[in-house]
């Protein structure tokens, strides 16, 4: 194995061996806390232009179902991990991480302190970095080149290139009856999602990045979900402009971590990068409506400030129980709910699918 190099823009380096692809990147680089779940990880889209560091110790021991993908391919620009399991050992398993990060060209290194890496960005943020194997490199060199980069333009990078339409049935999903249309707008959906809504007797017709509200809005949908996805949300202008229209269009919406920012950016709201954001299968979250806390799966390093909530336009209806930001927002007199973590929880958690039942209910009163 080569020797691999993971270098941060405040100067610390780690030397590990290369995985993946044999290739050289520069990217933002976050930390997951999760367990398990590495390729659902590795399949999210909202880690398009991020290098992931696991923080559990070994990755990779039950190998690659590929039906657990949540999207067509890998997203994240690297891997991290302390060790990498070479001999997976699961019935299910059908490919190893090592041969998938080669056939989705993505870098990572292995044998590195994962924990050190991990308090580092606790301690300092988030920051950018590179994963190289040359043993050459030029720290005077690199530095302002991690210094200058910035993640943009993502959301159109994840997004469908057009309309496609699901059936119960499709994508793993139950064979119900459907009796419900919902209208999905993919900012870097996870086909959880959609199978969630497909599970509960819905037809979905998922629209790209660049959608027109207006059409959306003519096709008479039931509902209408906004997903998950990448990058900072304050760089999507165009779309949140249309997220404004469906939000005033009287049609139930509920949206989804980055919907969820771009729905409080439509009405006004603020968002800011978080410190080192929420990524993992474990936070806490409580509704505010019935105190209950519940369990939940996140990955987002932007979030909505609670202090530009007009409180005419929007309630808190979760909050973070570990530091109190935002983690949910009620809109007064719409059909508007949405959320800043994953209810659909693949992998994680299932303690909040039952929002995908809320948002039936939305609908249903408005049928």
């Amino acid at each position: 194995m080569k020797k691999a190099f993971l270098i941060l823009e405040d100067g610390t380096v780690f030397e590990g061996k290369s995985i993946g692809a044999d290739k050289e990147i520069i990217s933002e680089i976050v930390f997951n806390t999760s367990m398990t779940g590495y390729l659902e990880v590795l399949t999210d889209p909202s880690y398009a232009g991020q290098a992931v560091t696991m923080t559990y110790p070994l990755i990779g021991n039950y190998g690659v179902c590929y039906k657990d993908m949540e999207s067509k391919k890998g997203w994240p620009d690297g891997f991290i991990v302390r060790e990498l399991a070479r001999m997976p050992s699961n019935f299910r398993s059908e490919d190893t991480v090592q041969h998938f990060l080669e056939e989705n060209d993505i870098p990572g290194i292995c044998s590195i302190d994962t924990r050190a890496l991990t308090k580092i960005l606790r301690e300092k943020g988030t920051m950018n970095g590179m994963i190289t194997t040359n043993e050459n490199y030029n720290l005077d060199e690199i530095i302002p080149k991690l210094k200058e980069y910035t993640v943009t333009g993502v959301v159109k990078k994840v997004s469908c290139d057009e309309i496609e339409k699901y059936v119960p049935g499709d994508i793993g999903s139950e064979k119900v009856a459907a009796d419900k249309n919902i209208a999905v707008i993919d900012v870097g959906t996870k086909k959880n999602i959609i199978r969630c809504l497909l599970n509960r007797g819905c037809n979905v017709t998922v629209y790209p990045c660049d959608f027109d509200a207006d059409e959306v809005i003519a096709s008479k949908p039931d509902g209408i979900m906004i997903t998950n996805g990448p990058g900072d949300p304050a760089e999507c202008v165009d779309i949140i402009a249309q997220v404004k229209k469906l939000a005033d269009s009287g049609i139930p919406v509920f949206a989804i971590c980055l919907g969820h920012q771009l729905m409080a950016l439509a009405h006004d709201a603020k968002t800011y990068k978080m410190k080192y954001g929420h990524r993992g299968a474990n936070h806490p979250v409580k509704n505010l409506e019935t105190g209950k806390v519940y369990i939940s799966s996140q990955n987002h390093g932007y979030v909505v400030d609670a202090d530009g909530i007009d409180a005419s336009v929007a309630k808190p209806w979760f909050v973070n129980v570990n530091d109190g930001t935002i983690e949910g927002l009620e809109y007064i007199g719409k059909p508007v709910k949405t959320v800043q973590f994953h209810p659909e929880a693949n992998a994680g958690p299932k303690d909040s699918e039952m929002l995908f039942d809320e948002f039936m209910k939305m609908i249903g009163g408005n049928k």
